[in-house]
């Protein structure tokens, strides 16, 4: 692992796992607030839609899973605002359906076309990493800039549109920066595994805290340590990066989960 370490390819893989671990991990606790992991697990679903399509016309995958996802984001996420889950699952589908004809059409090597399922982040450019730097920093500062209207219209959104916060068009921006997310995760994880980062951070977050800004904070802690303690953990044995950030992930849940239950046990004796 050491020696792995001083390698120009392996360097880039952390750059980039740890890049992605800040920007979803920003993502994740509104994802949880806003109830959109289904939505947001099409998102990314679609951006291998996308990333499948540019990868058959032999154009740019990254910024084909880009297109792909914020435009699915934008129709999902008016989808999901309105409850109708059922049309979120059919384009779902349908969005597969797509993806499997356009790896199937691929006439390259097959494992090029199975990375964008489970990642292949060992393969990154310096091309991509910077793409990556800076969709990291639009949704990073987007973030901050609208946090306030963001987290409201998250938090409480019908009270947030009676004190007169623009929650379709907050609710249509967070959709974009979910999808570029879900697209540059794609790269890394693959669209199969990309909840790992764009949920499961938030998820654990709230279980330990009710503070939206303690929950953002270490949802990005927890995120750095799946993105980047997964990349490390696989380079001995040689397996997929995504096992190991789903794993950790998992395990990193599980903790704040027991600890969310045991915090709540003491409050009912106390």
């Amino acid at each position: 692992m050491v020696e792995l370490l001083s390698v120009g390819f392996v360097q880039s893989a952390l750059i980039a796992a740890a890049i992605l671990g800040i920007v979803s991990g920003v993502i994740a606790p509104l994802v949880v607030m806003r109830s959109m992991s289904f939505t947001v697990h099409a998102t990314s679903e679609l951006a291998l839609m996308g990333a499948s399509a540019a990868l058959l016309l032999g154009v740019s995958v990254g910024g084909g899973a880009i297109v792909g996802s914020v435009l699915a984001a934008a129709v999902l996420g008016v989808m999901s605002r309105r409850g109708d889950d059922a049309a979120v699952g059919v384009l779902l589908s349908f969005g597969l359906g797509l993806s499997v004809l356009f790896i199937h059409l691929y006439p390259g090597r097959t494992s090029t076309a199975f990375a964008l399922l489970t990642g292949q982040i060992v393969g990154l450019t310096s091309a991509s990493v910077k793409v990556l730097a800076a969709v990291a920093i639009v949704v990073v500062l987007t973030v901050a800039v609208f946090w306030r209207p963001l987290l409201f219209a998250s938090a409480d959104p019908q009270l947030a549109a009676a004190t007169g916060v623009p929650v379709k068009t907050m609710s249509a921006l967070f959709a974009v920066l979910a999808g570029l997310t879900a697209a540059q995760g794609v790269q890394i994880v693959g669209a199969l595994l990309i909840t790992a980062l764009l949920i499961t951070p938030g998820a654990a977050a709230v279980q330990v805290t009710a503070s939206p800004l303690r929950a953002m904070v270490l949802s990005v802690v927890f995120a750095e340590l799946a993105a980047v303690g997964g990349v490390l953990l696989s380079l001995a044995p040689g397996m997929p990066v995504s096992v190991f950030v789903t794993g950790i992930s998992f395990f990193i849940y599980v903790v704040c989960r027991v600890i969310n239950t045991v915090q709540g046990r003491r409050l009912t004796r106390s």
